[in-house]
């Protein structure tokens, strides 16, 4: 059946394929004509046969076949009915249990710090986060830039270009000095306020620790374990020793912003986040190079599954009729062919 299968038009099965067996009767009943017709020849000894070389068979001879081979045909094609050849329609239903997930990254001035190579922490945290993004077509995701402040760059959205764009046009700067950390938790607890989803995440990407807003960070960590969401926690940075932070300043002698190198310690707060972290059943990383803050973004999306779920259904729809009717059609033309035109002279 795997051989019929191929050659069949895609999608067409056979209820009853068994039944095609059936079919070998018509080479048996070829084979059977062609043993009768032979013995049936005889042979007449004559000396010439030119009084009937310019005698030519009429078309009863020609066509003597042809009621038998629209027997087979139609026996074949009632063969092939009663198989019952169907076309299975299939509709695949799909639906999610997505994970609602807001990202708040850090953009104060320590993330121009220059130790993640070749470029900052600022531009390697915001190509770790496109990579995040792609790769959770099923979820909405949302996007927090915070500092000194914290703002709402995109809510929670399906719309991955928008978001991509928006985060490509992040830059260092825009939201004040300081780092909000409390500030920037309970702004993305208020995007995720009326989320319905399965699971509700914060992804905090940060260099340094809780040094501005109004909003203590323990507060805010108790609110999400209160509401059910898990806070990511990523530090990210060398461990230890200064760093060299670019840092804009104006010139007083020609009043223009220029830009000064620095050394500078930026401490990032491990206790604080990883109390986050544990507080709401997320989990505390640490990234102190571009490849170790992919991996993480990696493990997160490895722990946050969205779960899809699809449903197939088959509808058949019998094509048996298409055949059927042909099939009797030729058995009703070879049996009145054998009665009108081809009658069987008694022996």
């Amino acid at each position: 059946m795997s051989l019929l299968a191929t050659l069949l038009p895609p999608g067409l099965t056979f209820r009853d394929p068994l039944v095609l067996l059936l079919l070998l009767v018509v080479p048996v009943a070829v084979a059977l004509r062609i043993a009768r017709e032979r013995r049936g020849t005889s042979a007449l000894v004559v000396p010439t046969l030119a009084f009937v070389a310019k005698v030519k068979p009429g078309w009863r001879v020609r066509f003597r076949h042809l009621p038998f081979v629209l027997a087979c045909l139609g026996f074949a094609g009632l063969v092939v009915a009663l198989a019952r050849p169907r076309v299975g329609l299939e509709r695949t239903e799909s639906w999610t249990e997505g994970v609602d997930i807001v990202v708040a990254l850090d953009a104060s001035g320590s993330m121009a710090a220059e130790d993640f190579k070749p470029k900052n922490r600022f531009f390697v945290a915001k190509a770790a986060t496109r990579t995040f993004v792609e790769g959770r077509p099923q979820d909405r995701l949302g996007l927090i830039a915070f500092a000194g402040r914290s703002r709402t760059v995109v809510p929670l959205t399906t719309d991955r270009d928008m978001l991509l764009q928006r985060l490509g046009a992040l830059s260092l700067g825009e939201q004040g000095d300081g780092t909000a950390i409390g500030m920037a938790l309970g702004n993305a607890l208020a995007r995720l306020g009326a989320s319905k989803a399965k699971s509700k995440v914060i992804v905090l990407v940060t260099d340094g620790g809780n040094n501005a807003g109004e909003i203590d960070p323990d507060t805010a960590a108790n609110v999400a374990k209160g509401l059910g969401v898990r806070v990511y926690t990523i530090g990210v940075g060398t461990a230890g020793g200064p760093v060299e932070i670019p840092v804009p300043v104006r010139d007083p002698e020609t009043g223009r912003v220029v830009e000064r190198r620095v050394m500078a310690e930026v401490e990032v707060d491990e206790k604080l986040l990883g109390r986050i972290a544990d507080a709401t059943g997320g989990r505390f990383f640490r990234a102190t190079d571009p490849e170790g803050l992919a991996r993480t973004y990696a493990e997160i999306d490895r722990l946050e599954k969205t779960e899809v779920k699809t449903t197939t259904y088959t509808r058949w729809r019998e094509t048996f009729p298409r055949v059927a009717f042909p099939a009797a059609g030729l058995l009703a033309a070879a049996a009145l062919l054998g009665l009108l035109a081809f009658p069987v002279a008694p022996r």
